[in-house]
């Protein structure tokens, strides 16, 4: 297996490569460019990478860290100014109606030092640890969800993070003191014909004296229309004294031959400031690259690492609303002589969002305490972070919308209209959709995960299924991969627990028992480390092509994950004296249910329609099912499927907006 890249068996749409300036990059090329761009080494030990192995390190997570009691204190003082400033200056539903954030509200967050929550105090910054980062984005995104992306775009993916990890010091003083109070920045990867297969970036950044000249057309650029600083990736072509490849580069959003030509919308999230940015001769001076030349998609992968934690944050405090307003909604809401919420089936509904809620926060409590540690690595953690907080929260919104019944469906001004009270239960149905698209798709992050959780068997048997190796770098890589296997191998076959006396401290007097699940944790570890091994040892090169099976062991792998993460949780509360009881009732509820979907993933490892699925697409893209779609009409328009992105001056009008 190699690094992944657009599913095999996917739709090939042939584009002109003179209509988008894209490159032509066979799918073996585009894979070897995404696997230079990920850390190749792990100095540092992952909880999550062990767990995939089949070793449950416990000892990596528990007791559970804590953070500093000084960073405790800037953190809880700066919620209370921002929860002052969220309930008396936005207003969300005004936001959602004009689909735009306010300037003052804007200029508030500034004052407020928003801007800088991440970047360190002797730049002007608040200094924020991750930890209290995520629960100023929960806070702030269950008022406004445009508000949390735009301070989220700013922050975790935009030019303050790559800085702070790549960043030269003549970099950092410039531009982090100007982030930190005064400018908004995005960042620029997207293009219209370049999404999770950056291989194909066609956007250049060629040298010329002391500067780069960048031509190209990036999309979706979040922050673009209102940006003053941005990170862009370009490529960089190879020549004499330059290594060439994708480059980061920090670069004015007003510089000319900038153009801001559309400003997108979008069917939630409507105050987001996300457009199509165009380069055209635009002159960067060689002191604004970030880190080497041919570093951008490495710079950009590792940013991602933490930067990934701020979307399920968001994702945490959409999922205490809807508990909320479940809460509320079901005990006043009566049918056939009771409260709905007494009735199983709603109840049963209500039990999956406090418990799903509970560990969502757990995972991402625990991962963002990791990274502010620095001793763990942590780029799967916040991965599955991600893709857990994502998919689940859009479930649990799902489940707010069928217990509110048609008020779910109503819009929250309908229901004021009408005399109700005013509940965006759709809005945030509407804003949650993009978590599973923004920083990396579900699918993708499958591939991305399961990549990382194969690299031990990579390591020493990768040689073995790669054709471009020589009879004797196979011979060596068998021989290596026969050593540790002989090693690896036994230690699946039994463990902790098994031991029905394992993790004790999990099952204190008067509480429930939770070291019952952990025992599961550890057993199931081993069994998907197992499953991984066979499946390896059936498919060997062609594993790569088993999207539908590696999905499933990443599925398996987070729910694993959560698990851990929501006892871990309950013991520190027990031991804090903060609802220790309730926290374990619910961690027990969590990892009920989480079985139950766990047991179902290993049943369709092998048990599945995936060969009869390839088959059946095989024939739709064939035209085989076109009489299928008869008896309807297209409402879509006219023009291509994608826009035309030829470098050269653009031919709209500039709707770039910087808040000044």
């Amino acid at each position: 297996m190699s690094a992944p890249s657009t599913p095999q068996d996917a739709p090939k749409v042939t584009v002109s490569p003179e209509a988008t300036g894209a490159p032509k990059v066979t799918e073996r090329e585009a894979r070897q460019v995404a696997e230079a761009a990920r850390e190749q080494s792990w100095r540092k030990p992952s909880f999550a990478k062990e767990l995939f192995l089949g070793r449950f390190r416990l000892d990596l997570i528990h007791p559970h860290p804590l953070p500093a009691s000084e960073d405790v204190q800037r953190g809880e003082e700066f919620l209370a100014k921002l929860r002052d400033f969220c309930e008396t200056k936005i207003d969300g539903a005004l936001i959602e109606r004009q689909a735009r954030i306010p300037d003052e509200v804007i200029e508030g967050l500034k004052e407020l030092g928003a801007l800088g929550m991440k970047i360190d105090t002797k730049y002007g910054g608040l200094g924020l640890t991750q930890v209290y980062y995520n629960k100023a984005l929960a806070l702030v995104g269950s008022v406004s969800p445009a508000i949390g992306a735009l301070l989220s775009a700013h922050q975790s993916i935009g030019v303050p993070q790559p800085l702070k990890i790549f960043g030269t010091q003549e970099q950092k003083e410039t531009f982090l003191p100007r982030l930190a109070r005064t400018d908004i920045s995005a960042f620029l990867l997207t293009e219209p014909d370049v999404g999770s297969d950056p291989a194909r970036l066609a956007t250049t950044a060629v040298p010329d004296g002391d500067d780069y000249v960048l031509d190209g057309v990036k999309l979706w650029t979040t922050n673009g229309v209102v940006a003053d600083l941005l990170v862009v990736m370009a490529r960089v072509p190879k020549s004499e004294g330059h290594k060439g490849g994708i480059t980061a580069f920090v670069v004015e959003a007003g510089a000319e031959g900038i153009t801001v030509e559309n400003r997108n919308a979008f069917m939630g999230l409507r105050g987001i400031e996300n457009g199509v940015t165009r380069f055209h001769q635009v002159r960067v001076p060689a002191a604004n690259r970030i880190g080497p030349e041919g570093a951008g998609l490495k710079i950009a992968l590792t940013t991602l690492n933490t930067g990934r934690l701020s979307l399920p944050a968001m994702c945490v405090g959409a999922g205490k609303w809807c508990l909320k307003i479940a809460r509320e909604w079901s005990a006043v809401r009566e049918q056939w002589g009771k409260p709905v919420a007494r009735h199983e089936a709603v109840g049963a509904k209500i039990s999956f969002i406090a418990a799903t809620t509970f560990a969502m926060e757990a995972v991402v409590d625990l991962a963002s305490q990791m990274a502010d540690e620095d001793r763990n690595d942590i780029r799967i953690e916040a991965a599955l972070a991600k893709l857990y907080g994502s998919e689940m929260s859009w479930l649990i919104a799902d489940e707010l919308v069928q217990i509110r019944g048609g008020r779910g469906f109503e819009t929250a001004e309908s229901l004021a209209a009408r005399g109700e009270r005013a509940v965006p239960t759709e809005q945030l149905l509407r804003d949650l959709r993009i978590n599973r698209i923004f920083e990396g798709s579900t699918e993708i992050m499958h591939l991305l995960i399961a990549r990382e959780a194969v690299d031990a068997h990579l390591s020493v048997a990768g040689d073995i299924i790669d054709p471009d190796k020589s009879l004797g770098d196979k011979a060596r890589a068998g021989a290596a991969a026969t050593a540790f296997y002989a090693r690896w191998l036994p230690k699946l076959v039994a463990g902790p627990g098994q031991l029905p006396r394992s993790y004790a401290e999990f099952h204190p007097r008067g509480h429930t028992d939770l070291s019952v699940h952990l025992r599961y944790v550890e057993r199931t570890s081993r069994k998907l480390a197992r499953s991984t091994f066979y499946a390896m040892s059936r498919w060997q090169g062609r594993m790569e092509t088993k999207q539908g099976f590696l999905g499933r062991v990443v599925d398996i792998g987070a729910e694993l994950f959560a698990m851990s993460a929501a006892c871990v949780r309950a013991e520190l509360l027990r031991r804090t004296g903060e609802h220790g009881r309730e926290a374990y009732r619910l961690a027990d509820a969590f990892c009920r249910q989480s079985r139950i979907r766990v047991e179902e993933l290993f049943g369709r490892l092998w048990t599945n329609t995936d060969d009869l699925d390839r088959s059946v697409v095989k024939d739709v893209l064939a035209g085989s099912y076109t009489w299928l779609e008869e008896g309807v009409l297209d409402p879509s328009g006219d023009g291509p499927w994608i826009a035309d992105a030829t470098p050269g001056p653009s031919m709209r009008e500039n709707v770039h907006r910087p808040f000044r």
